[in-house]
């Protein structure tokens, strides 16, 4: 017998509240996730331990119980522990309608927020958001929130200047969200984008920061975790985003998430049992 902790636990649910497709709480000891996008902003907020990042090829760190972090949508980042005993996190991914595109750029320069109002803004939605009957309040709680995610976005900028994505780079993501589930070959997209099949993944990864087969597994993984939520099986989850079968789903999966996707949907199915989000300190 061991007194152990699991190595990882995680629990995730998408609430009836507009703007938030997905609440994802989790503990990892030594998961390192490999470099991905969202179409959604990820808002974190730590409950314990340090976690290590890059976002837009620029490295960054957040620690305890007092940061918060914007990760902005499109943009390649990643995530690891630090210490051995990991990091306890909880994330809200919200669309655009909750926070305009056009924000994107002032999150990458600056996506840790020392805001104890804002930290504790941000708790307080998690607490609204454990029970279907407080939706109104998590929708209230939500527009507070974003009110001071915006007055972050909209402080003056020291970082480097936006860079235009080159359009060989933008007219190839646009076919793969577009060929997400029936997917395409290398090849085949060189010809629909008349360029040269090394010239399409170098310049792709220069302006997005990570190989097109890496963006689009990534992107599959989001849909699948939104599927899972919505109840639908593994095993259709896999044909449904364009993985060659379960197996297929549940390799990228695992490696992204240190959870198969079987396990994922059953923390969906407890997730309303907790009365409170894990791990909170008193502020």
């Amino acid at each position: 017998m061991t007194d152990e902790l699991p190595r990882t636990r995680v629990s995730a649910w998408r609430p009836s509240v507009a703007g938030i497709t997905e609440v994802f709480h989790a503990r990892f000891t030594d998961h390192a996730y490999p470099v991905h996008t969202h179409d959604t902003w990820s808002l974190m907020i730590l409950d314990a331990g340090t976690v290590d990042f890059a976002v837009d090829r620029r490295r960054h760190g957040a620690a305890g119980a007092g940061a918060v972090v914007l990760l902005p949508p499109g943009v390649p980042h990643d995530g690891r522990t630090v210490q051995p005993s990991g990091f306890r996190k909880r994330v809200l991914y919200l669309d655009t309608g909750v926070l305009p595109a056009r924000w994107i750029g002032a999150a990458v320069d600056d996506p840790v927020h020392a805001d104890r109002v804002l930290r504790r803004r941000v708790h307080q939605l998690h607490g609204a958001l454990t029970g279907p009957q407080d939706a109104f309040e998590a929708e209230c709680r939500l527009t507070l929130v974003r009110e001071r995610l915006l007055r972050h976005l909209r402080a003056p900028r020291t970082g480097a200047p936006d860079r235009e994505p080159s359009r060989t780079a933008g007219a190839l993501r646009d076919l793969l969200d577009e060929r997400l589930s029936n997917g395409l070959t290398l090849h085949e997209a060189a010809g629909l984008l008349h360029a040269h099949p090394t010239h399409l993944v170098r310049c792709f990864k220069q302006t997005y920061g990570l190989p097109p087969h890496a963006y689009l597994t990534g992107r599959r993984i989001d849909r699948a975790r939104r599927l899972l939520l919505a109840g639908q099986r593994p095993a259709d989850v896999a044909a449904a985003v364009g993985f060659y079968d379960q197996a297929h789903l549940n390799r990228h999966f695992t490696r992204h998430l240190d959870v198969t996707p079987a396990r994922y949907a059953r923390y969906r199915r407890s997730a309303h049992l907790q009365t409170r989000p894990v791990g909170e300190v008193p502020q």
